[in-house]
């Protein structure tokens, strides 16, 4: 689908779309709960709908209709020769692997080529060292166990989505369990709405300190919960009325633990001056940063690395974009610089490089000076209204 958005200003109130993180995190707990829980204001996204699909290939219930769940959860551990299809979900396939490596038996996950070719270094190294089987084909992973608890080391730098594989596995082994986090670890928000879901199921889990997890085996119990507000794409709309719009997002939780909540200080940043402003613990805010400082007065980001093993490669797909609007954006292995320059229509199609926060991104700019994004359709990986949203606050979208 390509999309051609006319300069406007966007003008209204709109509500924040559901969290996807915490969608996936309150699904995951209620597919392993022994019983019925009720999961409600989830949004069909993608992603989503990968994870729903993943808990049903491993026994569990899952009836969804009208942004409610009900789910009966199943017993990872007596699942076998199961294919789990992840689509384009990294966090679906991370959090999956464990659940899978719970059984003796193999099991495979499948998802989209670029799935695919993003890293799984630490569940392969993993697997080798405890002789579990893991391997790796163009379309597919199969992995059998059996997971058993005990104490684990991770690199803490990598993805926080590994993590949180384990931790959702481990109290299913039977045994207590520590993971210890090596090197920066980045994305420690991530793992805080990790905890703060597995308690909300009846996990015990938490820090032991700056650098170790304590997991203990457990049972998980039903609940009946709602998945809050998304502030990772709230930013786009809040970006909407940074760049000359007047809009009000509602249904955000201000005691939120998710790392994006800090675009709320960056954006007056990036609107003040050129900032420097570290991605190590809210990586998907890059293109939302490097749209924006476009628009105003440029901006440096550093820890930028991961942006490279996203959807698409981020930093690049931004910068490649960037330059048909007249913006020269400088990619290094650890940082970007958007350097300012004035905004001018592009003169050829943009791309959205099959990526949702490119996209929408690029929507941002847009609406400033006009422009036609090609693979538009991408943002129904995690915000699937997003341009019926943007139409409501009056942005003129063909």
């Amino acid at each position: 689908m390509n999309v051609c958005i006319r300069p406007s200003k966007a003008k209204g109130t709109v509500q924040a779309p559901p969290s996807k993180s915490m969608a996936h995190r309150l699904l995951m707990g209620a597919g392993l709960a022994h019983g019925i829980s009720v999961i409600q204001n989830l949004a069909p996204s993608q992603d989503i709908l990968a994870t729903i699909d993943c808990l049903r290939a491993l026994g569990a219930t899952v009836d969804y209709a009208d942004a409610v769940a009900t789910v009966t959860g199943a017993n990872p551990k007596a699942v076998q020769n199961q294919t789990l299809p992840c689509r384009e979900s990294g966090s679906t396939l991370r959090f999956m692997i464990p659940l899978c490596l719970l059984s003796e038996h193999p099991n495979t996950l499948v998802g989209a080529p670029r799935l695919l070719e993003r890293p799984q270094s630490v569940y392969e190294d993993l697997c080798r060292q405890k002789k579990w089987q893991f391997i790796k084909q163009d379309n597919q992973i199969t992995v059998a166990g059996p997971l058993c608890g005990g104490d684990f080391t991770l690199a803490g730098n990598v993805s926080s989505q590994f993590i949180t594989g384990l931790l959702y596995a481990l109290p299913l082994t039977g045994q207590d369990s520590t993971i210890t986090l090596t090197g920066n670890i980045e994305s420690r928000s991530y793992i805080d709405l990790t905890l703060q879901a597995l308690n909300q199921f009846g996990i015990d889990a938490a820090w032991l300190n700056d650098t170790t997890l304590q997991v203990k085996a457990g049972t998980y119990q039903p609940a009946d919960l709602t998945v809050e507000g998304d502030y990772s794409n709230a930013a786009f709309l809040d970006g909407l009325g940074l760049i000359g719009g007047a809009v009000t997002v509602t249904g955000l939780d201000p005691r939120s633990l998710q790392g994006d909540k800090v675009y709320q200080r960056d954006f007056a940043a990036l609107k003040a001056g050129c900032p420097t402003i570290s991605l190590a613990n809210c990586p998907d805010s890059g293109p939302v940063y490097m749209a924006l400082a476009a628009a105003f007065h440029g901006c440096v980001l550093t820890d930028t690395a991961r942006l490279k093993i996203k959807e698409s490669d981020r930093g690049q797909a931004m910068a490649d974009e960037l330059k048909k609007f007249g913006i020269p954006v400088t990619v290094e292995e650890n940082r970007i610089t958007v350097h300012p320059a004035p905004l001018t229509a592009p003169t050829k199609a943009l791309c959205g490089h099959n990526d949702h926060r490119i996209v929408m991104a690029l929507s941002l700019l847009c609406t400033l000076v006009g422009g036609e994004i090609e693979g538009a359709d991408a943002v129904s990986k995690s915000y699937p209204d997003y341009f019926e949203q943007l139409r409501s606050l009056g942005i003129i979208i063909k």
